[in-house]
């Protein structure tokens, strides 16, 4: 049987369903919160094993993870990935009478098809780019014609971040296009990315701090599409009232038109935007908490993270107030496996986590232990190395200090995670 709690101090038992960097950030935090007696983690890496129990079971599997979440007794379940809520794993923690943050699979659907997402955005009045949904090679040619160059084609399903390509080569926008089964084809939005998180119980939304990823594997943007090799938080250059004006031209009518048909969305919602000449726009949503972005912006909220999913989880986030934060910056800096984006090496040795310095710590991704229980690689990006400080160059001090300490044969990380925006942090201040 479940035991949620009775009240909101009760203590109570997570599990978090997942395995990768977010996860592990997720887990962190969530151990930091008083009210929380026991971390678990469905499937885990071996960081969620160093400060919580792993269990076995197959993520996008909805009856089993509820039943895992059963026998546990957990009061509150945290659904990482996208695709165990495509798959409607919160559905079914709910069903069974477990409080799961999380959004259902059917509101999941901002996340799980681009098509849906713009659908949303045109019937909420959502500042965003035009587009075309393509279905064909012919379809997708006169798409990537009437936009024209820099062409922006996305895969309208699940891709784990690397389902879009944006390129001036219009043969490789098409040979992309003819890979998928459906695209979305729209205008480039020219200016710089932000994420912006909100967590939401379906009727109020509180929003996080703005967060910055790199998504391409080299420095100075070069490369291909990854799933994100850093990030930072906050953004020293972002206008002031940009968030309060995401939330009300983006995020509140997007909540209130999932409401409006009958799949109110309740989790984390993630808006990417574009930051342009004529203010911000949408170039995606997301229906989880973003990795790396995630690893960033956790160590800087004041607020336990169990008390705020667990009221957005029983629908009552409006007795949290605003979400606070700490006086501090945070960088995380990816490191990737031999090859990575491409088909990564794994299984090679990974030493030197243990010891990252002062206001630095390791989050485990793509991690494993091998037979004898050393610690190898898995995955593409396999670890970050999260650093906190007073300041942006700070914390970037602290991130890449740890990192060198770390070896990984083969591996690689971006030299210049936050490095502009610390550089012009420190650049007004000394004005």
């Amino acid at each position: 049987m479940s035991t949620a709690p009775a009240s909101p101090s009760t203590p109570y038992e997570v599990l978090v369903v997942g395995n990768g960097g977010r996860e592990h950030a997720l887990a962190l935090a969530l151990t930091a919160d008083p009210s929380v007696a026991a971390v678990h983690a469905a499937p885990g890496n071996p960081g969620t094993a160093e400060i919580g129990t792993n269990h076995v079971v197959e993520a996008t599997d909805p009856v089993a993870v509820a039943q895992l979440a059963r026998e546990l007794g957990v009061g509150l379940v945290v659904v990482g990935p996208e695709a165990p809520l495509a798959a409607g794993v919160a559905d079914a923690v709910r069903e069974a009478g477990i409080a799961c943050f999380g959004p259902s699979a059917a509101a999941a659907r901002l996340e799980s098809s681009k098509a849906f997402a713009k659908e949303v955005m045109e019937a909420a009045s959502v500042p965003t780019g035009q587009c075309r949904v393509c279905r064909t090679v012919d379809e997708a040619g006169a798409a990537l014609d009437e936009f024209g160059a820099t062409y922006v084609v996305k895969d309208d399903g699940l891709a784990s971040g690397k389902g879009v390509v944006v390129t001036d080569d219009r043969d490789l926008a098409l040979a992309h296009a003819d890979s998928c089964d459906a695209v979305v084809i729209e205008e480039f939005l020219d200016g710089p990315e932000v994420s912006l998180f909100a967590i939401t119980d379906g009727t109020t939304v509180l929003p996080m701090l703005p967060a910055q990823d790199f998504k391409r594997v080299g420095d100075d943007d070069a490369g291909p599409n990854t799933g994100g090799m850093g990030a930072y938080a906050p953004l020293p250059w972002l206008p002031d009232g940009t968030v309060e004006q995401v939330e009300r031209t983006v995020i509140r009518p997007v909540v209130d038109e999932m409401a409006r048909r009958g799949t109110p969305f309740s989790g984390l919602l993630y808006t990417g935007l574009a930051i342009t000449a004529d203010g911000p726009k949408v170039i995606e949503f997301n229906a989880r908490f973003g990795d790396p972005e995630t690893q960033s912006l956790l160590p800087l909220l004041e607020n336990p993270l169990g008390e705020v999913l667990l009221a957005a989880a029983q629908g009552r986030l409006s007795e949290i107030g605003e979400l606070r934060w700490k006086d501090a910056s945070a960088v995380t800096v990816v490191l990737a496996s031999h090859n990575y984006p491409d088909t990564p090496r794994t299984g090679d040795p990974i030493t030197g986590t243990e010891q990252v310095g002062d206001g630095a710590h390791v989050v485990h991704a793509g991690t494993a232990r091998d037979a004898e229980g050393r610690l190898v690689s898995s995955g593409g990006r396999v670890l970050a190395v999260v650093g906190v400080g007073d300041d942006l160059g700070d914390a970037r001090d602290r991130a890449y200090a740890g990192l060198t300490g770390i070896d990984l044969p083969g591996g690689h990380h971006r030299t210049d995670i936050a490095l502009a925006a610390a550089e012009q942090q420190r650049g007004g201040e000394n004005a």
